[in-house]
């Protein structure tokens, strides 16, 4: 029984850990200055990656959908690239004062420079600075090597100027908003901030997640101001199957923020013949499955998915190319513990885009990690 415990709590750390592939900060050196509560964390990481049909990797060897070719350039593409970088290297330090005031400043290197991450205090429910987006839950995540996930993940996914207040597991926040119009130009606006609220828990062996986002999309040029609001929504959940299989997922729906469905890197909204602002809708989701082998070693299996609705659009003349409106992936790694903080792996990602056309393109990578964590 002890040993079923040992694994379950290894599942479930993993699931609040494996945004991702990073393994947390359980390592972090703890000590007092004064009457200061100390912590400094980070990792050293090394990726690699070697992309079998073409050029689709980025730096932290992450998979890019908008490099996959599509239509006739699908036909004669270049194969076979290597890189391999150490730009997801972190550091991060927090700070807490004898009141409870909470201060956690954190970076990395990515995409080859020193990164603003993470730079807020907290006290007493109450959030200021940037952080993770309070319209993100990582609970439905599949455990990937790739830094950037798999589309279609709850939420923005990543970190955000904002002020938050969370009350038991309610939360709530007004955020720099993420939106864009695709033939605005220069004369798109935020006129306001985006508004969230999250309610994340568990009970038992589920853990879960849901949220809405509202926001004004809009533009000025001095003559003509016009705006709508969009919003968003995700649910996501992550049940523990047995004491070592987890299935996880999510669901998610945009009209008007598409900034907020992860890696469909499609427009919030368009103007149309009339000047007057549409906005665009899409979906997207993810399933996966996590097996703990024991000893340090796991198996993760993901999909996910996200389509957005530029028929109209398009037809409104808002595009001049072909724009991207469905993007896919599905990935399978090795995870290796050989020694507490240290971690090795091995992933294989297959991606797929189709533009509003109908073109459409497949690719598929090889990627290794090594992180060393303190």
């Amino acid at each position: 029984m002890q040993s079923n415990n040992k694994l379950r709590m290894a599942i479930r750390a993993t699931a609040a850990a494996a945004v991702f592939g990073v393994a947390g900060q359980a390592g972090a050196v703890s000590f007092t200055a004064g009457d200061y509560e100390m912590a400094v964390y980070g990792y050293a990481r090394f990726n690699a990656s070697y992309d079998i049909d073409e050029n689709v990797s980025t730096s932290t060897r992450s998979f890019d959908y908008g490099k996959i070719n599509v239509g006739a350039d699908e036909d004669n593409e270049a194969t076979g690239y290597f890189g391999a970088d150490a730009v997801q290297s972190r550091i991060g330090v927090k700070a807490t004062s004898p009141e409870g005031v909470m201060v956690n400043i954190e970076g990395d290197f990515r995409p080859g420079t020193l990164r603003l991450r993470h730079a807020y205090g907290s006290y007493n429910g109450v959030l200021a600075g940037q952080t993770w987006s309070n319209f993100t839950s990582f609970v439905g995540n599949t455990s990937t090597l790739d830094f950037d996930s798999l589309p279609g993940a709850a939420g923005y996914q990543s970190r955000t100027p904002q002020i938050r207040y969370t009350t038991g597991a309610l939360s709530f926040s007004a955020e720099d908003p993420k939106n864009s119009i695709a033939n605005a130009g220069t004369a798109a606006k935020n006129g306001m901030p985006a508004f969230t609220a999250r309610l994340e828990d568990s009970a038992g062996g589920l853990s879960y997640s849901a949220a809405v986002l509202a926001q004004q999309v809009g533009y000025d040029t001095g003559t003509a101001d016009e705006s709508a609001f969009g919003f968003a929504t995700f649910v996501a959940a992550k049940m523990a199957l047995t004491d070592m299989i987890s299935l996880q997922g999510s669901l998610s729906y945009t009209d008007g923020a598409n900034s907020y469905l992860y890696r469909s890197g499609a427009d919030s909204a368009y103007i149309d013949t009339n000047g007057d602002v549409e906005t665009i809708s899409g979906v997207g989701g993810t399933i996966g499955t996590g097996i703990n082998l024991g000893g340090g070693r796991s198996i993760n299996i993901g999909y996910g998915m996200t389509e957005v609705d530029l028929d109209d659009a398009v037809a409104a003349g808002a595009y001049t190319d072909d724009p991207t409106q469905t993007v896919a992936a599905l990935m399978a790694n090795y995870k290796w513990t050989p020694v507490k903080n240290v971690m090795m792996g091995v992933e294989y990602k297959y991606g797929t885009r189709e533009t509003q056309s109908g073109d459409d393109g497949d690719a598929s990578s090889v990627a290794f990690a090594a992180q060393y964590n303190f």
